[in-house]
């Protein structure tokens, strides 16, 4: 690929979604670009980025940033945001809200669902305690594809093998062929909408929990910092935020501030207490 072809898409990316591309990414774009280019039927990148130059077709331009962007995502990934959240962030807010009984979870980057799907189950399991609360889990994500794939709720053999437990396989899936499908009770939770994270957030209105685990990554420092800026507008001052693993908000913003002790979680830094949901 030529630099100046590089160049031009490395900047259109970073300006449509946010993604950021190093030049020793060329074959990350030449892998994922090349397929779509011959599906579009065009003989060589070289006659897709010229079709891009022309910005003439707005579908091409959502189809090369579906293709660049990263849709990992498996059933309770990780474990421990999903046991802090179990243990101690809905407890917390159980508590807090017992009078208007109203949760509102966001799930930036839901990709194919799993993560709001995990949550939803979590609460399932729970029942009793929710039961006449008024839920609302959103799951967000660039790419329409795969949220297309998350509203089905249906998943194949491989995906509900990672990180699903055989019991809650069994309880909330049926099996038809090789296809397991998530319940309607489950489903019925979350609801999904393509939304873009360089976007105005306030049309989304406020949350009690917002999960945006391994997006960040992608982002450059001024990029991180309008994001994480933008979220703690959204989230609710007792809320929690929950990040990927590798990911801080440490010399990014100041809007948040970490759990001690808890990695990955993070409260407004105006939530005025020390050591919020329970920890010592």
């Amino acid at each position: 690929m030529r630099t100046e072809d590089f160049d031009f898409l490395a900047k259109l990316l970073k300006e449509k979604s946010g993604l950021m591309l190093t030049p020793d990414k060329v074959y990350l774009l030449e892998s994922r670009l090349t397929p779509l280019a011959r599906k579009r039927g065009m003989d060589t990148l070289d006659t897709l980025v010229q079709q891009l130059r022309m910005r003439a077709d707005l579908g091409l331009v959502k189809d090369v940033m579906e293709a660049m962007t990263t849709n990992e995502s498996f059933f309770f990934r990780d474990n421990t945001p999903f046991d802090l959240f179990k243990n101690h962030v809905a407890p917390a807010i159980a508590k807090a809200r017992d009078t208007q009984k109203r949760l509102r979870i966001w799930c930036a980057a839901a990709s194919t669902g799993q993560e709001p799907y995990s949550l939803a189950i979590i609460l399932r399991e729970n029942w009793a305690k929710w039961r006449d609360w008024n839920i609302e889990i959103v799951g967000t994500d660039i790419c329409t594809k795969v949220l297309d794939k998350a509203k089905a709720g249906e998943y194949s053999q491989f995906e509900v093998q990672r990180g699903l437990p055989i019991q809650l396989l069994i309880k909330y899936f049926t099996q038809d062929g090789d296809v397991w499908r998530l319940s309607n009770d489950i489903r019925s939770m979350v609801s999904y909408r393509p939304f873009n994270l360089l976007d105005n957030f306030a049309p989304l209105g406020t949350f009690d929990v917002i999960y945006c685990r391994n997006v960040l990554i992608y982002f450059d420092q001024q990029t991180k910092s309008a994001v994480l800026e933008r979220m703690s507008k959204t989230l609710a001052k007792d809320g929690a935020l929950f990040l990927g693993a590798a990911e801080t908000v440490l010399g990014i913003t100041e809007a948040f501030k970490p759990v001690r002790g808890q990695r990955g979680l993070y409260v407004s830094s105006n939530c005025g207490v020390e050591q919020p949901f329970g920890f010592d």
